[in-house]
């Protein structure tokens, strides 16, 4: 078979790989269980399953599926996959600080406006009033759903200014 569709079968192989991957380490590192009794592996197994079928859904699709120009891959988008892998490793060092090197904990508040504002300038525009109340709902959602529902226990503030 001839692929039609080159974004649609590397994503599909990547969903495959990924879904399988999380299947096996389910399955080889946790307890199953059953539908009635899960175990600690049966959610992962369940979405490695799923992610696997979505993939070799795509991929059989970028094999069937006529496209006009074959939808080739483009290049690598370098900058907004460093702004958002960048984001998500500043979120961890401001939420927990690192001891080691002096950096205290920021808390989840100040650790959300940094991932969000980061994570903002991966796009091609930036409208801070947009970020600002983008970060302002997350952060207040993010405080009553892991604060106050479901009681973790996590900074919220800036260790410095909480004690």
């Amino acid at each position: 078979m001839k692929i039609k569709s080159q974004k649609d079968f590397f994503s599909g192989l990547m969903f495959l790989v990924v879904g399988i991957g999380f299947a096996l380490g389910a399955w080889i590192n946790y307890t199953i269980g059953e539908g009635a009794r899960m175990g600690p592996g049966y959610f992962p197994l369940v979405l490695g399953i799923l992610l696997a079928g979505i993939g070799a859904f795509t991929l059989f699709e970028s094999m069937v599926v006529e496209t006009e120009d074959g939808e080739p891959i483009g290049s690598f988008a370098w900058r907004p996959l460093g702004f958002i892998i960048g984001a998500n490793v500043v979120f961890g060092i401001l939420l927990a600080g690192i001891p080691r090197f002096g950096i205290p904990a920021f808390g989840l508040i100040v650790a959300i406006y940094a991932l969000v504002f980061i994570a903002a300038r991966a796009g091609d525009e930036f409208k801070w009033k947009e970020v600002v109340v983008l970060a302002t709902i997350l952060a207040i959602g993010s405080y009553l759903a892991f604060i106050k529902l479901l009681n973790l226990q996590f900074p919220v503030w800036p260790s410095f200014i909480v004690g």
